[in-house]
């Protein structure tokens, strides 16, 4: 038989041929399928738009905004910067991992007195919405950052609620963090509570009934997006992104390049075009929110080792590189615990996750390396190692709250005797916001909790006490302390502390003076290796 017979200009033909052939041969099994050829429709209505002006043009006042983007990395500030000249469009509520920073980001709505709540997981440094806060003059909703982005996948995925261990005994559970403070700020009272949740006991541990997020625009960003609507993002700009696509009545994205139908392989294709209602072109330069370089070799040198054995934060830091094994999977908080890596063993081989989405980061990268789609959970510019990957919000948070990570390192502000922890805000003063800490803490029975911090506050007061009193992030988390004075070890279910090495030229005596929490000596007390 001819190939020929089977071109697609000869599909017809060639079945009647086989048929005929099956007649006469009944024993024979032969089966035909149809061929089409790979054209796309004349008519294929694309999902572009010629402007973000447009595009938002359905945006109403009081509905709730989606925004994707962790930090600065992955905003879609063409379509926000839309929005802020759109002053009539008010009250709106706006979700999304942060506030924005200077006067970019959600800022930018902020400042246009657009916004009346924004449920968010981290104010971080916008100094500017935590004093609007605080003055009762906008909104707020604290949510752990893992619950935000599962509560919104929940309504794109058709659940009204979730549970989720993350957040249990803490003021997410019991709704004592305010909403909203009435006009005149904090002195003149609480005009709107938080919202106490249900619980539930599965397998002996506290759940929370968490009700999903439904939104009736997200803004999100791209890196390629085609004309039907199929979209890639690059490294850490997934974050909260791909989840809010999929969650909106309306889906809105800002794309760097936009490309015809078919440029995309199937295989690249993070966010199906099922989700996306229209798409612009991003015009809006990308911003970095904290750049961060590897120092200069010289300028290492010069810095000498015996100033940075005398760094404090440093010594705690090199310590707590000693509780990290070969090949675990582990998270490091901001702050304190990211000098650990540079104590560790140059022939080790670990796998740092970042929660907004990597695993197999790198070190800060040189001038020459820097990518403002390559951020770690600080908003710092990072690196990629060989062998790392990327995903969205969702998979990060669905790894560290199923206990696959083997170690979380925090800093913290208190840790009590019991191993409980609080990090994330100081009432009335200070709100950070929660962040991942409260998922890195939730499963404390697979991934090892070690506190790194201070022994004592600026003021004196320890931090390691008999109860915290500040809101706590997670209760009977922490298994190791680790300060510039001692290591302690906790037995979680005992709800007690034992000192297990004291820093060279530290007595016994002085721990117990600044120690508030009551705590047992080991037998044998090692020497802290520093």
């Amino acid at each position: 038989m001819s190939s020929s017979l089977f071109t697609t200009q000869s599909i017809l033909p060639a079945r009647a041929f086989l048929l005929r052939r099956r007649a006469c041969r009944p024993s024979t099994a032969i089966r035909l399928f149809s061929v089409a050829p790979a054209l796309l429709p004349k008519n294929l209505k694309t999902k572009v738009w010629t402007s973000a002006s447009d595009a938002i043009r359905d945006v109403k006042s009081g509905d709730i905004v989606l925004s994707g983007g962790f930090g600065l990395c992955g905003i879609p500030e063409t379509l926000i910067k839309a929005l802020s000249v759109r002053k009539e469009i008010v009250g709106l509520t706006a979700v999304s991992n942060n506030a924005g920073a200077g006067h970019s980001g959600l800022a930018r709505l902020l400042e246009s007195k657009q916004l009346d709540k924004l449920m968010i997981s981290y104010l971080g440094g916008n100094k500017f919405f935590e004093s609007m806060y605080l003055k009762g003059e906008v909104g707020l909703e604290l949510v752990p950052q893992g619950t935000l982005v599962e509560r919104m996948r929940a309504h794109a995925s058709g659940m009204p609620a979730i549970f989720t261990p993350t957040g249990a005994h803490t003021a997410v559970e019991t709704g004592d963090i305010p909403i909203r403070f009435r006009p005149g700020g904090q002195k003149a009272g609480v005009q709107q509570p938080g919202s106490q949740k249900e619980t539930r006991i599965f397998n002996g541990k506290r759940y929370l009934l968490e009700p999903a997020i439904a939104g009736d625009v997200a803004f999100v960003h791209a890196w390629k997006a085609d004309e039907v609507g199929n979209c890639i993002f690059k490294d850490t700009a997934n974050n909260f992104n791909a989840v809010m696509a999929r969650n909106a009545k309306l889906t809105i994205v800002e794309a760097e390049h936009i490309v015809p139908v078919g440029s995309l392989s199937p295989n690249e294709i993070h966010l199906p075009g099922i989700y996306v209602d229209r798409i612009v072109q991003a015009t809006e330069p990308k911003q970095i929110e904290i750049l961060a370089v590897a120092p200069e070799q010289e300028a290492t040198e010069e810095k000498g080792h015996h100033e940075r054995k005398l760094d404090i934060r440093r010594r705690i830091a090199r310590r707590a590189a000693k509780e990290i094994q070969e090949g675990s999977y582990l998270n490091l908080g901001v702050g304190l615990p990211t000098l650990i890596p540079e104590y560790l063993p140059k022939d080790m081989q670990v796998w740092l996750e970042s929660e907004n989405g990597i695993l197999g980061m790198g070190p800060y990268p040189t001038k020459n390396q820097v990518d403002p789609d390559i951020i770690n959970a600080g908003k710092e510019t990072t690196t990629l190692l060989p062998g790392a990957s990327t995903f969205d919000s969702a998979e990060s948070f669905s790894l560290i709250r199923g206990g696959h990570l083997d170690l979380a390192v925090l800093g913290a502000m208190q840790v009590s005797q019991a191993g409980d922890i609080a990090n994330y805000m100081v009432p009335g003063k200070m709100v950070k916001g929660i962040g991942g800490a409260m998922d890195l803490v939730s499963n404390p029975e697979k991934t090892k909790i070690i506190v790194v911090m201070q022994h004592c506050a600026k003021d004196g007061s320890s931090k390691i006490k008999k109860a915290c009193s500040l809101p706590v992030t997670g209760v009977r988390a922490v298994s190791t302390i680790i300060t510039e004075l001692a290591v302690f070890r906790v037995d979680r279910e005992a709800g007690e502390l034992e000192l297990a090495e004291l820093a060279e030229g530290v007595m016994l005596e002085e721990v117990r003076e600044r120690t508030e929490a009551e705590f047992r000596v080991a037998d044998t007390v090692q020497a802290m290796g520093s």
